[in-house]
């Protein structure tokens, strides 16, 4: 039998530490009767919103409350929308302690800005390719080509630039802005982790979602002809998307 003397010892697997974009759920009431209700007219529209995307429940705006929150019935409700529940953050000792005990760990309340690569996710007939590229020279990350359903870009710690069309399915997420100069047809997510002050354009705005700084619009009807197909902003203004001609 050959014995291996030299090298490096190969193994079946790496470990390497690794940040995923998640959908965060605020929550505003402790009645997860309530949220079902919500939920299931919101997402009327479109049951195929969501496609198993990992969701991370904030409690910060019920910390104090005095009734308790079912969590193996709020997994239910969320799993049941095509979510997957990982993380709890912003909650009370309690509400962390009966979070982690129906299987939700916990999450940091907010995680420190750190410099590395940007990726692109590219997923084609259910297979999943996850390409890295360096970080560009400028300030934003540039995208010369379309965004067909399916493939995500994620700009971290800058701005991200499209210079081709967005298409329904597609995903761009920036921490920064977004510049989309086509059609922006898919989702949009500016401000990831957190910025209140990022912002959506569009030469031509006719998205399925809007998200800035965690708070979510998703587009379940026809936009104003005002800024329907046409060169258009979006903002934040409070905990509401606003969305303006150019």
């Amino acid at each position: 039998m050959a014995v291996e003397s030299q090298g490096t010892a190969r193994t079946s697997f790496d470990l390497k530490s690794a940040q995923l974009p998640v959908v965060a759920v605020v929550l505003k009431d402790t009645d997860i009767h309530v949220l079902a209700h919500d939920l299931a007219e919101r997402l009327a529209a479109d049951p195929d919103f969501f496609d198993n995307d990992p969701v991370l429940i904030d409690l910060s705006h019920i910390r104090e409350a005095v009734d308790p929150v079912d969590f193996a019935e709020l997994r239910r409700v969320l799993s049941s929308h095509h979510t997957q529940p990982v993380a709890v953050r912003g909650g009370s000792a309690e509400q962390m302690a009966a979070a982690h005990a129906a299987g939700l760990m916990a999450a940091p309340d907010a995680l420190p800005a750190r410099s590395a690569p940007v990726e692109i996710r590219e997923v084609i007939r259910e297979v999943e390719v996850v390409r890295e590229i360096p970080a560009p020279l400028s300030d934003a990350l540039i995208i010369d080509r379309p965004l067909r359903s399916g493939q995500q870009v994620y700009a971290r710690n800058t701005d991200v630039v499209v210079l081709g069309m967005v298409s329904y399915g597609a995903e761009v997420i920036a921490d920064g802005n977004v510049h989309v100069y086509a059609p922006l047809r898919g989702r949009a997510v500016a401000g990831a982790r957190g910025n209140t002050e990022a912002r959506i354009f569009s030469t031509c705005m006719e998205p399925q979602l809007l998200s800035i700084a965690g708070i979510y619009r998703a587009i379940d009807s026809p936009l104003p002809a005002d800024v329907a197909g046409k060169p258009a902003k979006v903002r934040l203004e409070g905990e509401k998307i606003i969305i303006e001609s150019l």
